[in-house]
């Protein structure tokens, strides 16, 4: 039986697999890009099935201790291996991924590809606490969604940042300094994960902050966006290129469902 609300349908022995792929889907055009948000605990509880995942994405999954970070992991690579099948018209358990060249060191952990995909689609995903989020888009996007921190993880975090971004943050009232941090640390994660190097490339190397006309200019040829998500997180998303639609929609997911 299948749960059009849910994008699952249930198996035998109770377990909830994925339902049959949508039909494809247009990728999104130059200058546009589609954001995609789940909250995790919406598939919290339904058993989840792993067969649609690979044996790295298994092992990485058992691996994590504790069993909330299990179904989040898991929830996350079941949402994007179906959104990645609706754009490239393939099964979500045909999907093979391939990394990119690092532009820090040449290795094979730049950023991720699907491998013998016909159509050219990046993508970029990012899951913290209770949300998901994916980045698709027709040039280089990277994502991120965290927890806005402590004061105390606020003043760690800040000590990373580039000098004129610490100065961003230290001028403003302590109250106000952890959400600001929270902003500031997801556009730079996006960032970097757009370039290909994630952290391997030293957070204060460049300047994503506030925008702020007295600070330097962001980096060049990328857009940087705040995304608003739910109370309690930051996001951000960063794209190669500019934007024609300067305040893309966050599609919101329910239980990974695929609007059809």
């Amino acid at each position: 039986m299948s749960d059009p609300r849910s994008g699952f349908r249930s198996s035998a022995n109770g377990l909830l697999l994925p339902a049959p792929a949508p039909p494809p889907r247009g990728l999104p055009r130059p200058g546009s890009l589609d954001l995609w948000l789940l909250r995790v605990s919406d598939a919290r509880g339904t058993g989840l099935d792993t067969a649609v995942l690979d044996a790295d994405e298994c092992q990485r999954a058992a691996g994590l201790a504790y069993a909330e970070d299990r179904i989040r992991f898991t929830a996350a690579h079941l949402t994007l291996r179906r959104l990645l099948g609706t754009y490239l018209d393939m099964l979500p358990q045909d999907i093979r991924y391939g990394r990119e060249a690092c532009p820090c060191c040449g290795g094979p952990h730049g950023r991720p590809t699907v491998l013998g995909a016909t159509r050219g689609l990046h993508f970029s995903l990012s899951h913290r606490g209770d949300l998901v989020l994916v980045g698709t888009a027709a040039a280089p996007i990277g994502v991120d969604v965290d927890l806005v921190p402590d004061p105390g993880g606020a003043a760690e975090l800040a000590t990373m940042l580039h000098p004129a971004e610490q100065r961003e943050i230290e001028a403003l009232p302590s109250p106000r300094r952890p959400r600001a941090l929270a902003r500031l640390w997801t556009r730079k994660e996006a960032y970097l994960k757009g370039l290909g190097t994630g952290l391997g490339r030293d957070p204060a190397a460049d300047y994503v902050g506030s925008g702020s006309p007295e600070g330097p200019l962001p980096p060049v040829g990328w857009t940087l966006l705040d995304i608003a998500v739910d109370r309690g997180y930051a996001a951000a998303v960063a794209f190669h290129g500019e934007l024609t639609t300067p305040s893309p929609r966050v599609n919101r997911l329910s239980g990974c469902q695929l609007p059809l």
